[in-house]
């Protein structure tokens, strides 16, 4: 299977950072990782291959290199497990106009929210339930797997002016529609004798019916909203991506692919796949917190070696934030820098911010440009307009609490934050290359 249909499979099982998580993990194991418990004690061997998840929706893999640590140091590439789009809310079901059901949801991150509608949706992410322990309920992954949910727009004839510029309202336009309210939406759960359509609802009863649970045993959940029809490869030569959360999980396929098909080195090789970077990263699972230092450490102390030991490691590492980057509009090329153009095909795209929204200065984007040289990979720069605010990833924040130089770079994207984004085949097979390079 070429790159990019494995890149398609990756991202079409990774409904949620939930399921991609776990996608990352089922391929560590099968290529030799050992998984790690926080709450262990760390006994690390030179060449071991281990991996550490976090919240079911963060993991960070790594293999211990053949040098001494304190003086080769980590070689981390960096990115997240979430995308923008909507998370259900507690409570959720609305009956409105007598027959119809939907469901109450609030936007996550910062989704192109018109993409959304009219678009078949299904539901996925994590359900926790009962157990004998009230401080360990227990963890399920879901996945509806069927086309549930649909955004349906409102006729032109009763929105004129949609055409020309609409502001949607987040809480009114965007809630999902479920079905309607008659003798036939029962019959989906005819058959589950664990589901009590009258007594919990609509979305408890289905999540009972997928889980073969009792909708009792539902304590909560963390659900969002997904396309329902997958990805493919489109153009006249089948040269272009086009599937949805492209961003972030294209970059955390290319790393998984460098750090388990790259051979083992003197640095220790690290795998940072962290969650909740479209909400600011300040959670438990997020860059924004002591997740990553502490693992570093955890690394250091499990060989052996003391809190010096650690400092100095992390004083000769360095780091790759890896997200997506603007590439140049077909339609509006006054909307990128005048000098600054990535293109589609180009390859991957150093991002430099006088601001500090991105972390990358001389030093990193000098070593950056050496790697991808020595791949014999083209390599590009993205600057925002100088009278656009641009975004920003977890590199600044990385940046910040390593104190080490952190490469903030991403693959040329058409679309970001859309239900559905474009990327180019060509520069899936660049950052391939680049990153198993950097990691060699």
């Amino acid at each position: 299977m070429s790159n990019s249909r494995q890149l398609l499979d990756f991202i079409n099982k990774s409904k949620t950072a939930f399921q991609a998580a776990y996608e990352v993990k089922d391929i560590l194991d099968r290529n030799g990782y050992t998984e790690l418990k926080e709450s262990d004690s760390w006994d690390l061997k030179e060449g071991g291959k281990y991996y550490v998840m976090k919240n079911n929706s963060a993991l960070i893999g790594f293999e211990i290199g053949n040098g001494e640590i304190e003086e080769e140091g980590f070689r981390l590439i960096g990115a997240h497990t979430d995308s923008p789009g909507f998370r259900i809310k507690p409570n959720a079901e609305i009956k409105a106009e007598g027959t119809y059901i939907k469901l109450n949801t609030e936007v996550y991150g910062g989704p192109i929210l018109s993409t959304w509608f009219d678009r078949p949706l299904s539901i996925a992410g994590r359900v926790t339930l009962k157990s004998d322990n009230v401080f360990k309920p227990e963890v399920r992954l879901v996945d509806i797997e069927k086309p549930v949910l649909i955004i349906p727009s409102l006729a032109i004839h009763m929105n004129r002016g949609v055409n020309d510029g609409y502001s949607f309202n987040a809480q009114k336009d965007t809630l999902p529609l479920l079905g309607l309210e008659n003798e036939e939406s029962g019959k989906v759960f005819a058959d589950a004798a664990k589901a009590d359509l009258e007594k919990d609802g609509y979305l408890l009863s289905l999540l009972a019916t997928t889980l073969n649970v009792e909708a009792s045993d539902i304590l909560d959940f963390d659900l969002f909203l997904y396309e329902y029809e997958k990805g493919s490869l489109v153009g006249l030569n089948e040269e272009l991506i086009s599937v949805g959360r492209l961003d972030d999980l294209w970059m955390v396929f290319a790393g998984l692919k460098a750090i388990t098909e790259s051979k083992t080195i003197n640095a220790t090789k690290v795998l940072v796949a962290l969650d909740n970077e479209e909400i600011g990263s300040l959670t438990k699972q997020g860059a924004n917190s002591n997740i990553l230092e502490n693992i570093l450490e955890r690394i250091v102390l499990g060989l052996g070696k003391g809190r010096e030991e650690f400092r100095r490691a992390v004083s000769n590492s360095i780091m790759i934030s890896a997200d997506l980057a603007h590439a140049v509009h077909p339609n509006y090329g006054e909307k990128c820098d005048p000098t600054n153009k990535p293109v589609l095909g180009g390859g991957p795209v150093l991002k430099i911010a006088a601001s500090g929204s991105y972390s990358t200065d001389s030093y990193a984007s000098a070593i950056f440009k050496a790697v991808c040289e020595k791949a014999n990979v083209p390599c590009q720069v993205f600057v925002n307009r100088s009278d656009m605010k641009g975004g920003t990833t977890i590199g600044p924040i990385s940046a910040g609490k390593l104190n080490i130089p952190v490469i903030d770079m991403g693959a040329p994207l058409l679309s970001m934050h859309s239900i559905r984004e474009l990327a180019s085949v060509k520069d899936n097979e660049y950052t391939i290359k680049a990153f198993t390079e950097f990691l060699s």
